[in-house]
Formats: structure tokens, sequence, C-alpha cells
């Protein structure tokens, strides 16, 4: 992991502020869905609070600086500025995720992969969730461990095979019932809805496979 990446693969200080600027648009574009989702099993705010969070991360995002820093100065404004639990979730993970990556000026796909595991991490600890518990979780797991088992493919096709497993993740979580956050209040009436967190990280992967797709073509 140490080892310098060739320029093909480098998730750079660049790279990681074009994936937060790319996230930030796909919520942008999607935060009428996410709300319908959430209001159907939650508190009807998703889209607009995720849509605010990284709008200000966007705002808050520094100058030329490594990756990890990019990522802590994204996370700290969405807890700052995003209201519910996904501030707090997503804002977690994207720091844990910088800070996996240290202050080195460029890493390798398999480096980014190992720093994507420490935001799942950071989300399962602060949210005490897993996968099946109709979460975020349910994509971002998934979507984790297909990246890691492809990176030897480059950034691009591991965040490829990380969109696909986190679509297939998003879908599945539909026929569960909701045992974690506000919509397990609702017992076996939340099964049959698409979880609103899980379909946000779709958004949050795809704009990583967006920005690497474009870094390395």
């Amino acid at each position: 992991m140490s080892a310098a990446p060739t320029p093909a693969s480098a998730f750079t200080g660049a790279v990681a502020a074009a994936w937060i600027r790319r996230a930030a648009e796909l919520i942008s574009a999607d935060a009428d869905r996410l709300t319908r989702l959430d209001a159907a099993i939650g508190d009807g705010d998703h889209g607009l609070n995720l849509d605010r969070g990284f709008t200000a991360a966007v705002a808050a995002l520094p100058g030329d600086v490594p990756p990890g820093r990019v990522l802590i100065a994204a996370g700290r404004a969405i807890i700052s500025k995003t209201g519910g639990a996904s501030g707090p979730l997503y804002g977690t993970a994207l720091r844990r995720a910088g800070k996996a990556l240290g202050d080195a000026e460029e890493v390798s796909a398999a480096w980014l992969g190992g720093a994507l595991e420490a935001a799942v991490a950071g989300i399962r600890e602060l949210g005490g969730a897993q996968p099946g518990d109709k979460t975020m979780l349910d994509a971002l797991t998934p979507a984790v461990e297909a990246y890691a088992a492809s990176a030897s493919q480059g950034m691009a096709g591991a965040a490829k095979a990380a969109v696909k497993a986190a679509v297939e993740g998003a879908e599945a979580t539909v026929p569960l019932v909701a045992r974690k956050g506000r919509a397990s209040y609702l017992g076996g009436r939340s099964a049959g809805h698409l979880d609103p967190g899980a379909a946000s990280s779709v958004l949050l992967i795809r704009a990583l496979a967006d920005v690497a797709s474009r870094a390395e073509g």
C-alpha cells in the first residue's frame, strides 16, 4: 500500500475534491426523490439535508492539499451543516477515510479501498447498524467489498464494480424490515420501501466512479 501509485490510478487532492463536487451535483439533482423516499419511512428531509450538507462541503474544499485533508474538510462541513442522522454519518465516513489516507499526496486504488473500509467502519460504529438493518450500510458494505476485490483493475474499474454492488445492495433493502433509525419505529410497515440512506449512498459511490473514470481516461 505504501508503494507509489502509477499516475493512471492515483487518488490525489484534485480527484478527491472532484469526488465531493460530483457527489454534490448528483445529490442536488436527486434531492426530491431522496426526500420522497424518506417521507415514506422517515422524517421526509433526507434529500434536503444532504443537499445542504454537500453544498457546504463543496464550499469548504481547501486548495492544493493532499486527498486526506480534502475529505476531512468535507466531512467536517457536512457534520456542521447537515441535519438529522445523515450529517454525522456521512461526515464521519469522510473524516475516517481522510484520516486513513494521512498526508500522502497521492494514493493507489488499493490504498483508497482501505480508506473506504475505514469510512464504513466509522458509520457502523457511530450508528450501531449492521448489513441487513435497512440502512446505508446495505449499499455501502457490498460496494466497499466489491471495490477492494477489484482494486487490481485500478481506481476506475474498482469504482465501477462498487457502483454495481451498491445498486444491488440498495435495491435489496426494499423487502427488509428496518431495525435501526427512524424507519425502525414503523416495524413491519417499513418493508416495501427503498431505504433513503442506501439510495443516497449509491450516489456517493457513483460520483467516485464518475471522477475515477475521468481521472484515468
